[in-house]
């Protein structure tokens, strides 16, 4: 879970900076983008020290998630605000079923991990929110590229899992 979790916020710092390094950093969307990047920041850092403590490997397909984060950060934005923001639902939409998923499985066995993942789950769902209220639905082809974006991660996750 810890790898996963790790792999994921690593691209999802990823897919901000490639978003930002299209977008600048002078519109509302680059300024909100450039603030959940700090958060992802954030949840990064807090899984690389869980990683260290416990003695987790990272995942083995880290230089593909770096270049694969960037590419769809960058494609997002290039297409515009509201598609970098569509990008974002979809991928906080994943990511909250993801959480989800892993506290009911950990029930009450690690409640430092339990709390960490409730804490940025939070953070995953307000930037969902800002999202969505900054356009995310307004992209071109929002039902296509929601659905490719999640799958996506999806996969990712699945691949993480084991490799």
């Amino acid at each position: 879970m810890i790898r996963v979790n790790q792999a994921g916020e690593f691209g999802a710092k990823r897919i901000y900076a490639g978003q930002l390094a299209v977008m600048g950093d002078r519109t509302p969307a680059a300024r909100s983008i450039a603030h959940m990047a700090e958060q992802e920041e954030r949840h990064l850092s807090a899984f690389d020290k869980m990683m260290a403590e416990r003695g987790v490997r990272p995942t083995a397909l880290y230089p593909i998630w770096n270049v694969a984060g960037f590419a769809l950060g960058a494609v997002s934005a290039a297409i515009g605000p509201e598609a970098a923001m569509a990008c974002t639902v979809a991928v906080e939409t994943e990511i909250d079923r993801h959480y989800s998923e892993q506290l009911a499985e950990i029930g009450d066995s690690d409640p430092e991990l339990s709390a960490m993942i409730l804490d940025f789950q939070a953070d995953e769902l307000e930037h969902k929110a800002t999202a969505l209220a900054q356009g995310a639905e307004r992209a071109p082809a929002y039902p296509v590229m929601s659905a490719l974006v999640r799958l996506g991660c999806r996969t990712a996750i699945a691949v993480s899992k084991h490799i």
